[in-house]
Parts: structure tokens; C-alpha cells; sequence
């Protein structure tokens, strides 16, 4: 086991959990019941991703973490989309629920929302605060146990915690050795927020990822230490994490790599292989932003949050 933090909320959650983005159907029951089997404790899911109903039927035991999809930030739809979530999942609560996104899209069912022309449809009326405090009643009525943030910048978690009574637990962002996001670390640290890695190893199977673009994973410097420890790239990236108190979230269906995955608490790195990972840092290491013809896809929305605060 890899370890565990205490968060604000009281309540502990494991460093290390399985994710579960663009796992396809047939393939993530297996892959969250053998995680079970391994020994991970929390497990990362989302309505968005449209396997919530197979990812409760691996679920046994263990942490629950999912998110409110972009459709359901009014605060009139935000414990529907709580409930139908546990239905989903077949859970009586849920351990940590998130906002997935600050900015909202039109409400309804249709999670992409489109005009006949094709571009998104958003909405501009509720701030990501005014939803955060429709997540604070569902800790009020026993629906969840924590709530947190997702992709949020340093300036709407300001304005949440001067508004909010209840102070979020953690802040899920893309982060890795291209993308640290050591300014928001150290932001979300001094308000007791812990920050959840998603793409920690790089998302090397995005689809957009164009073949000139650098690969964390074949990065020949990283190799060279997983060398010296007997350890894969992917184990020496996720190690970095857990010893900068950093919760990561690692997709896989592969059950070996499931296994390998999980396999990190037995070897520690050196002050210098953490320095030298620290300095992979690159500008333009984001990986993960909803794009359309190569452009921002929600960048005009008032608040997208990859244009202020810490990060840039």
C-alpha cells in the first residue's frame, strides 16, 4: 500500500487509486474488481464517462469518488445528478464528489448540448461557487461524505472558501513530470486542499497526441532510474507523486499493469531524482484540454479556468 492522507473533511483516502477515463465497456468491471483484488481502495469514476453502472458492478468494497458533469451545475439539478450517480454505482453514499468542471453547459440531459450549427451551448448565469454550495447540502443530508473540486484555478477555490462553509478536500487537475503544477500544489497545501493528479503518467493514449509530441514514458532520463531500481518508468512517476503528498489516479485495464501499478511503496527516491523530475516542468506540457480544431473548445466561457490564477 502506498499510503493514505487525512482529509479536511476527517475522513482518509488512499494516495494511490485506480482511474477509470476512457476505460471501455466490457473491460472496466474486470479491471475495478481486480484492483479490489490488489488492494486499491479508491477508485475514480464520472457520470461523463458513461461506465458508472459497470464500474459499481466491480465495485465490492472500497473508496468511491465521482464527479458532477458540466450539465448539472444548476443548483436545482445538482442532488439529482448525486442520486442517479449512487443508483448507478449501487452505493448508499459516495466517499468524495467533485465539480468536474467550473463552467457550466446547458442544463438538461444531453451531456454536449450543441445548436444547430454544431458549437456547444453553455451557461453563463450560475458561478461554480453557487454550485459548490448546492454540494454542501448533499454532506448535510449523509449523500456524501466529502466534496472537492476539479480543474479549478487558484482564483474560483478563493472565492469558494470565502463563501463556502465547508472547505473542499481536494482539487483533481492533470498534473505529471511535463505538467506539475507545483505553484497550485503549493496554493491548494496552504488551505489544506490536496491536489489529485489525472493523467499522471502523461496520457499517452490520447488520441490527439501528435507524433512529434514528447513521451513521459520514454523519456530517456526516466528510464535511467527505473533502471537503477528495478522499477518501470510508470512506477517511478507515481512514486515522485506520492512523495510530493500528490493523490494520483493512474487509468489502466491491463490487469498487469494494475498490479505494477500498485507496487510503488517499496522503494524510495532520492532528493536528487525529485529535483531532477521537478525540472521536466514545461510550459506547454498540458495535455488534457477540450480542443476543436485545434482551438479552445470552452476558452470564451467566463469561467474556464485555464486563463487565471497560479497555474499559468
Amino acid at each position: 500500500m502506498s499510503g493514505a492522507v487525512t482529509l479536511n473533511s476527517g475522513f482518509s483516502m488512499p494516495l494511490l487509486g485506480l482511474g477509470t477515463w476512457q476505460s471501455k465497456a466490457g473491460e472496466v468491471e474486470a479491471a475495478v474488481k481486480h484492483a479490489i483484488k490488489v488492494g486499491y481502495r479508491s477508485i475514480d469514476c464520472a457520470a461523463i464517462y458513461g461506465n458508472e453502472t459497470e464500474v459499481g458492478a466491480g465495485l465490492a468494497q472500497g473508496m468511491k469518488e465521482t464527479g458532477l458533469w458540466n450539465t448539472k451545475h444548476h443548483p436545482d439539478d445538482v442532488e439529482g445528478a448525486c442520486q442517479k450517480t449512487l443508483s448507478d454505482l449501487g452505493l448508499a453514499y459516495l466517499d468524495l464528489y467533485l465539480i468536474h468542471w467550473p463552467h457550466a453547459f446547458r442544463r438538461g440531459d444531453d451531456v454536449f448540448p450543441k445548436s444547430e450549427d454544431g458549437a456547444l451551448l453553455f451557461e453563463t448565469s450560475v458561478t461554480p461557487t453557487e454550485t459548490w454550495l448546492a454540494l454542501e447540502k448533499l454532506v448535510e443530508k449523509g449523500l456524501v461524505r466529502s466534496i472537492g473540486l476539479s480543474n479549478f484555478n487558484s482564483l474560483q477555490i478563493n472565492d469558494i472558501l470565502e463563501k463556502g462553509k465547508i472547505k473542499p478536500c481536494v482539487n483533481q487537475v492533470e498534473c505529471h513530470p511535463y505538467f506539475n503544477q507545483e505553484p497550485l500544489r503549493k496554493f491548494c497545501e496552504e488551505k489544506g486542499i490536496f491536489i489529485m493528479a489525472y493523467s499522471p503518467l502523461g496520457a499517452p493514449q490520447r488520441p490527439w497526441a501528435t507524433p512529434d509530441e514528447p513521451k513521459l514514458l520514454e523519456d530517456p532520463k526516466l528510464m535511467e532510474i527505473a533502471k537503477n531500481h528495478g522499477k518501470t518508468v510508470a512506477q517511478v512517476v507515481l512514486r515522485w507523486q506520492i512523495q510530493r503528498q500528490v493523490i494520483v489516479i493512474p487509468k489502466s485495464v491491463n490487469l498487469n499493469r494494475i498490479e505494477e501499478n500498485f507496487s510503488i511503496s517499496d522503494f524510495t527516491l532520492s532528493s536528487e531524482n525529485m529535483e531532477l523530475l521537478a525540472s521536466f516542468h514545461r510550459a506547454d506540457g498540458r495535455v488534457v484540454e477540450p480542443r476543436v480544431n485545434g482551438k479552445s473548445r470552452d476558452g470564451h466561457h467566463p469561467h474556464y479556468p485555464f486563463r487565471d490564477g497560479l497555474e499559468f
